[in-house]
């Protein structure tokens, strides 16, 4: 009978000693969120080294043949409960001079392990084979693919020199300034000065948009004089490197490493002063722990936690709540819960995947539900009471989404790094990503968000004409002008007038939000307005139209936008600080669009020698305004074009909701530039002929209109774009029938719908802050905070971002 050694012996032909090319997995297991911590410990293919669970490596053997595996098993150590904790030196969480996490520490425990029989034997072992002990040293040594694509440490971004402070010009005009009573030289601003260290004039900071802050009158004198860098007074102590130092040309915060020269010009002794007020930085920190911090996360609530499927907490890998907010919310839709848990097993999914299944999307989404709902995860972390006898504990550790963030941001440049992310963005990145998917599958479950939006333009001639769109979010202005507590709000801000003119601040109890009701925004969303300079192929002429917008079907599950990021004067963004009423059902059956109506008379095709004198041009004001805000040229260009020229915040919202479009780098088309009643000018015939070739009605349609009506060049157009996607197109010069090829076949049913889900935002910016899920769940609300999951005791349906409706079968 063979020995273990023997059996090694006659397998290493399978065993490989990895390059430093080869991506080595061995922190979790490729199929499950089973980890060297788990019961079973993880077993490392020696041949792939792909990581599986103790329930899941007998599939791989089963696929691959590969019998030979390192196993690693940690433990956790026992640690002295008195240990001193280091004072940190760094603004950082899991790395050397940062926070301690709390994490505790492991050991690990390693063997050689040979399938099927599960024979083991030890390691490390000089008995080994060299070949076996030099692939093992190896896989330990190098850094985990893991470790590689998800940095779990995160650490606050590091501010840079800057270069106008190696050769900064200063000005001996006598100036001397006194260590205490400072005022800004142009109003009577005491607080949030800064102090130009090229002339030493000391002037206010930038106006806040609710009328806080300052006067605007240091970023004024910057643009006056061109001096660069001045020092926020009130934060200059013996420690120079916590000074808050901006750069106006850099329009940052930054560091000066001559700052104590630079001071010392204008007699300024730094070891003397004391810090009196916050850094930038300090004061975001501020705003993020204010009413809507402790508000949106239930903050000093008693939550009780739950555990259990569906219960199941996501571990935040850095900045990357607005993921786990909207992954929570994605996986309480039932499309996708039956797509990818109750219809396909683990096993299933393995089986269909390619070689490397931490690169396929179907098996990193059907990893990602069976972690969420199957309740395999979501279990009470032990911990030790007074007498040292371990307890049921009240948190969960959550599982690590790593391989799925990996997979859906591949594609995505801002979605791989560690920055926080708008979580609009994602979520329609994500159905993007499922949709390519499922070509020509049934089974998408992204179809249940998805629905038509119609546009109908009534002409001064009394014509009209309609274009269809597709959409997975209904985006809704919020109406200001509609709040309910008008008299509230008068009385507040005539209460904040006075404290600003006194210099105090208002406090946080005494602060009154605008309250406007969600139907406001939903008939805002239907309302009429002007079109300017539409081209009317009936007057042949520009003129102003009248738009009005309504849905050809109703999904089975709804997405609510709030636009509350829009632009204030001077373009720059704000969050608009404001309540909505949100009800627990809402009936949207007065927004159905009903197609052309009998009496109504469609706009006459736009002429092909009109076409071209008539192309959409990008208004320049627009696209300026734009490319200063930073956006790309032709993605602004693009913007204008698509809004019609109706103005910034127009192109600018079509804008942040279109930045993942397939086609957003390719050059202005011809259907981009032909006016809306011009969009169906093809010959039918022509379409029918692609049609046969087994393309879509929509995508021929949209590359014979590319490429000027030539059959050759639109079947070149379709190959060379494999990625365009109908959705983006508008059907215009629609017929009174109620859907079109479009639609069809779309989820569609009656106009009532119920909340059943929010996504909340902490913040100023969507690229800053903290996004929080709420979910309604087995009749009750259910806060998802990253890895803590507990019933809501006060759900703030008022504060949400988005809005997540399930339709109600009548």
């Amino acid at each position: 009978m063979a020995t273990p050694m023997d059996l090694l012996r006659s397998n290493l032909s399978r065993v490989r000693i990895p390059e430093p090319t080869n991506r080595i997995y061995k922190q979790e297991c490729c199929v499950s969120f089973d980890t060297p911590k788990s019961e079973g410990g993880l077993f490392v293919d020696m041949n792939s080294f792909l990581a599986f669970g103790k329930e899941y490596v007998g599939w791989n053997f089963e696929k691959t043949g590969n019998p030979v595996y390192l196993h690693i098993k940690q433990t956790k150590k026992l640690v002295s409960e008195d240990r001193p904790l280091k004072k940190p030196t760094l603004l950082a969480i899991g790395i050397d001079g940062g926070f301690d996490n709390g994490e505790p520490e492991y050991e690990e425990a390693y063997s050689i392990v040979i399938l099927p029989g599960y024979i083991s034997l030890p390691f490390p072992s000089v008995e080994l084979p060299e070949k076996v002990r030099l692939a093992v040293d190896a896989i330990l040594l190098a850094e985990g693919a893991e470790r590689k694509e998800q940095v779990a440490a995160w650490v606050a971004d590091k501010k840079l020199v800057s270069p106008y402070a190696t050769d900064l010009q200063q000005i001996d005009d006598g100036v001397v300034i006194p260590p205490s009573g400072w005022k800004c030289a142009k109003c009577d601003k005491t607080e949030n000065l800064w102090f130009n260290l090229t002339d030493g004039m000391i002037l206010c900071g930038r106006r806040n948009w609710d009328g806080t802050g300052g006067n605007n009158h240091a970023v004024e004198h910057y643009k006056e004089t061109g001096y660069p860098l001045a020092v926020k007074l009130g934060t200059i102590t013996a420690d120079l490197e916590g000074a808050d130092v901006f750069s106006y040309p850099e329009d940052e915060s930054v560091l000066d490493p001559h700052l104590a020269q630079h001071l010392a010009f204008f007699g300024i002794d730094f070891s003397s002063l004391q810090k009196t007020e916050m850094t930038t930085a300090e004061r975001e920190l501020d705003q993020n722990t204010n009413f809507d911090w402790n508000r949106i996360q239930e903050s000093g609530q008693e939550v009780e936690p739950l555990f259990g499927p569906g219960y199941t907490g996501l571990a935040n890998l850095g900045n990357s709540c607005y993921m786990a907010a909207t992954m929570q919310v994605v996986f309480s839709n039932h499309a996708f819960c039956t797509r990818y848990y109750i219809n396909q097993s683990l096993k299933f999914a393995f089986e269909r995947a390619p070689a490397d299944p931490t690169v396929d999307l179907n098996m990193q989404l059907t990893k990602l539900a069976h972690g969420l709902l199957s309740g395999k995860y979501s279990v009470p972390v032990p911990e030790k009471d007074d007498d040292a006898n371990v307890s049921k504990g009240s948190k969960q550790e959550g599982i690590r989404p790593r391989m799925f963030k990996a997979v859906i941001a591949a594609s995505h440049p801002e979605f791989s790094t560690m920055r926080q992310q708008d979580a609009l963005e994602f979520f329609q990145h994500f159905l993007d990503q499922v949709e390519r998917a499922h070509v020509g599958n049934p089974e998408d479950p992204s179809r249940s968000f998805k629905f038509g939006i119609e546009d109908r333009i009534l002409c001064p001639s009394g014509k009209v004409t309609y274009s269809r769109r597709l959409d997975n979010i209904l985006s809704l202005n919020i109406p200001l002008h509609e709040a309910t507590n008008k008299a509230e709000l008068e009385a507040f801000y005539k209460l904040k007038a006075e404290k600003i003119s006194e210099g105090k601040e208002v406090s946080s109890d005494e602060i009154v939000r605008p309250r406007v009701p969600l139907e406001a925004c939903l008939a805002h969303f239907s309302a009429p307005e002007e079109v300017q300079d539409f081209y009317s192929s009936a007057l042949k002429s520009k003129t102003t139209a009248i738009k009005t917008a309504g849905l050809t079907s109703f999904p089975d599950y709804l997405v609510l936008h709030m636009r509350k990021f829009v632009m204030e004067e001077g373009w720059v963004p704000k969050k608009l600080d404001v309540y909505i009423d949100v009800p627990d059902v809402i009936n949207i059956s007065h927004m159905r669009s009903k197609g052309l109506q009998p009496g109504e008379e469609l706009l006459p095709e736009v002429a092909e020698d009109e076409v071209g004198s008539n192309k959409l041009v990008a208004n320049e004001d627009i696209v300026a305004q734009l490319v200063s805000m930073g956006f790309n040229y032709l993605h602004c260009q693009k913007a204008a074009i698509r809004t019609s020229n109706a103005g910034v915040e127009e192109a600018m919202n079509w804008l942040l909701t279109h930045m993942d479009d397939a086609d957003i780098d390719m050059p202005i088309s011809e259907a981009d530039v032909i006016p809306a009643n011009a969009s169906s000018a093809v010959d039918q015939s022509k379409v029918d002929t692609l049609v046969s070739f087994g393309f879509s009605e929509e995508i021929a349609r949209k590359a014979l209109k590319a490429s000027g009506s030539d059959i050759e060049k639109a079947t070149d157009w379709i190959f060379s774009n494999p990625d365009a996607s109908a959705s983006s197109d508008v059907i215009a010069n629609t017929s009174n029938s109620t859907s079109s090829s479009s639609d069809a076949g779309l989820p569609d049913g009656g106009g009532r719908y119920k909340l059943i889900g929010l996504v909340s935002h902490i913040g100023t910016s969507t690229h800053c802050g903290h996004y929080v899920a709420h979910i309604l769940k087995d009749g009750r609300w259910v806060i998802f905070n990253d890895d803590k999951v507990g019933a809501s005791v006060n759900p703030p349906k008022d504060m949400g971002y988005l809005y997540f409706f399930e339709r109600l079968n009548s």
